[in-house]
């Protein structure tokens, strides 16, 4: 007994399929393909939304890229006067001809000041002095307990422990002079000596 299989009826026009392949309207596996989009473009979009939502679609098209704009340009600013207040030296103009300053560990603690400062005044090294009247001026802080002093802070941490102009005047002369390299004279020594004068008086507030 001979048993045939039935004849397939199923035709496949290979033709048809291969023009529903290429029909952007079949490609059903797009939708399951996340779209790749950048951080920007993320941010972008979802502050459009956000736009959106409250001002209406018309606004949002018009002006929620410029004002995503300014609002970056306001935190890249923001960042900037953060790092300024934390590391102003960062920030100090550096001249070609600076003349070398090498200078030891800045301890307020064992120098002579009065007569390191003298010393250095008769050989006119006004960077020297300026760097001793700084010091100076923070051993006298510590001693009246108006800081605290600590060997790994930096000039600005004090300006927020002792909230006067004349202070605040004195550290940019020093960090001018230590960190940009700007040119000591005899003229800055003596100003720095009368804001020196204010600040143990108790300055103006």
């Amino acid at each position: 007994m001979n048993i045939t299989s039935p004849t397939d009826t199923l035709v496949c026009d290979t033709a048809q399929i291969a023009l529903w392949q290429s029909d952007p309207a079949y490609n059903y596996n797009r939708e399951l393909i996340t779209p790749e989009l950048n951080l920007f473009e993320w941010i972008s979009k979802q502050f459009g939304e956000f736009m959106r939502k409250i001002f209406g679609s018309r606004f949002a098209e018009e002006y929620s890229g410029l004002i995503l704009i300014c609002i970056a340009i306001i935190i890249l600013l923001l960042i900037i006067w953060f790092v300024y207040r934390k590391r102003p030296e960062l920030f100090m103009r550096s001249r070609k001809n600076a003349l070398p300053y090498t200078v030891g560990e800045d301890t307020i603690y064992g120098v002579d000041f009065p007569g390191g400062i003298t010393y250095a005044l008769s050989r006119q090294d006004y960077r020297e002095a300026v760097r001793l009247l700084y010091l100076q001026t923070l051993k006298q802080l510590s001693d009246a307990e108006r800081i605290d002093w600590q060997l790994y802070k930096t000039p600005t941490q004090y300006l927020t422990e002792v909230r006067l102009p004349a202070f605040r005047q004195l550290t940019n002369h020093f960090l001018r002079v230590r960190y940009g390299n700007f040119e000591a004279t005899e003229e800055l020594f003596r100003t720095m000596q009368t804001l020196q004068e204010e600040i143990r008086k108790g300055g103006v507030l």
